[in-house]
This record gives structure tokens, C-alpha cells and sequence, in this order.
């Protein structure tokens, strides 16, 4: 088995899969950077390696085509040394539905929930076996809300909510680890083509990557198993999962409710 554990960053080029990098590489971690850009995961990986003495490998692949999935697959699969898998790559398109190309849409669900599945699906056996890992997946606040402009992006954000909480009860009470994290506006590169400029937010509202990236390994040291980096108040979202607890249950009568009168 080997001494050293390496973590995989995919969208790793920029924004928060770059500050993961970095966060993780001060934690001893070696690297496997994912993403397109081969210059801009050139440039950090050589100074991740100068700062921190790791070793750090890039990987370019275009998640959102399947060849270059089954490169990161494959990866995942046979390197033994793989602990961590931080599924961050993703892609917004922010327009009203029938204004959107299909393409914008095909392309958000290929890259924020396909390529995840698929690379999720690649370490698990490994991580089963050696009762070991993390997997942290980058949802967003928009998994438990949509707006006329966001109605694929919040869908695909929605899908890793609950596939992420499936993965939490499967792998309860093993070693494996599993991290939802849901972050607010980021100042991130995902604004560029989303169709909403990162200048038109509220810049009080916009949180900064290494913030939201500190705060988000902050709630996973605390055990956290869904992080919202931004909200203050912690008890919301226990208030929330109880109330959609409580309507689940509501559901298992067998029977239509007395409200539709059709007895």
C-alpha cells in the first residue's frame, strides 16, 4: 500500500478546484489535477510542488465528453494511491428554459451530473475495500432553489444533493467519507459564461474561493456531512432537513388525502 495519498481535483485549473489544491497540498497531499486548460494546470501544479514539496500530476481532460471521462475513470480506478476525489468541475448556463439552446442544457447535465456519477462510480470499489476515502462534491445553494433562470443548473445541483445523500447512508458507519458542499455566489470563472457577469451580483453577497474553500474543510474537520458555507445560523438547515423529513413521511399512507374528496 502505498505511504503517500494523493487527491483528485477535477476543474482544477481555476477558482475553487484551485484552492483546494493548494488547501490540500499543505495537508501532505499529492495531486492529480483535472481540467482543460494544460497551461493553467502546468502553471499551478509547478507551484504547488515548489511550495508545499509534493508531487502533483495534471491530467487535461474535457469532462464533458465521455472519452475524456474514461481517462479520469481509469485513473481513479487503478491508482492506489487515490483518498480523495473532489468532484468540482461544473458549468452553469443562466437563461429561461425556452430561451436556452439544448446544447447549454445537455452540456450542464454531461459535466454536473454525469461526469460526477461516472467518477464517483470509479473510486467507490477501491474505497469500499480499504474501508478508506473522501469524496467531496461541490453542489450548490441552488440545490434547494430555482429561479426561471436556473432551472437545469438548479436540477443538476438538486441531482447532487440527493445522490450525494444516498452515498452518505450507503457508507455510513465505514471509512469512507462523503461531503456535500453547498456554496452561495463564489467569485469564481463559472460566471463568465453563465449569462450572468459576476459584476452584476451583489458584491456583499459574493463570497472569495479561498473563503468559501476554508470554510468547507473547516465543517468537513467538524464532521460536517453537508457544509453551507455561508449561513450563519446552522439550526436553518436542521430545521429544513426535519421539515422535508416529516413530509417524507407523511407520504406512506397508501391513500389519496382527504383533501381531493374522492372517497
Amino acid at each position: 500500500m502505498p505511504d503517500r495519498k494523493t487527491a483528485v481535483i477535477t476543474g482544477a485549473s481555476s477558482g475553487i478546484g484551485s484552492i483546494y489544491a493548494d488547501r490540500l497540498a499543505k495537508r501532505g497531499y499529492d495531486l492529480v489535477l483535472v481540467a482543460r486548460r494544460l497551461d493553467r494546470l502546468e502553471g499551478l501544479a509547478d507551484k504547488i510542488k515548489k511550495a508545499y514539496g509534493v508531487n502533483v500530476e495534471v491530467l487535461q481532460a474535457d469532462l464533458e465528453k465521455d472519452s475524456d471521462v474514461a481517462k479520469v475513470e481509469h485513473l481513479l480506478s487503478t491508482n492506489p494511491a487515490v483518498r480523495v476525489l473532489v468532484n468540482n468541475a461544473g458549468l452553469a448556463r443562466l437563461k429561461p428554459l425556452e430561451q436556452a439552446p439544448l446544447q447549454d442544457s445537455l452540456a450542464q447535465i454531461a459535466l454536473n451530473i454525469t461526469a460526477l456519477t461516472r467518477l464517483t462510480h470509479a473510486v467507490l470499489p477501491a474505497f469500499r475495500k480499504l474501508n478508506e476515502g473522501v469524496i467531496i462534491n461541490i453542489a450548490s445553494v441552488l440545490s434547494i432553489h430555482a429561479w426561471s433562470a436556473s432551472a437545469v443548473y438548479s436540477g443538476t445541483k438538486g441531482f447532487v444533493m440527493n445522490f450525494t445523500r444516498g452515498l452518505q447512508d450507503e457508507f455510513a458507519n465505514t471509512g469512507v467519507k462523503v461531503q456535500l458542499v453547498n456554496p452561495a455566489s463564489t467569485a469564481t470563472e463559472i460566471w463568465d459564461n453563465s449569462g450572468i457577469p459576476l459584476s452584476a451580483l451583489n458584491q456583499e453577497s459574493v463570497m472569495t474561493t479561498e473563503n468559501m474553500v476554508d470554510a468547507s474543510l473547516a465543517g468537513f474537520d467538524m464532521g460536517e456531512t453537508i457544509t453551507w458555507p455561508s449561513v450563519a445560523d446552522a439550526t436553518l438547515w436542521d430545521k429544513y432537513d426535519a421539515a422535508r423529513a416529516a413530509l417524507f413521511a407523511a407520504t406512506q399512507t397508501g391513500k389519496p388525502a382527504p383533501r381531493y374528496n374522492l372517497a
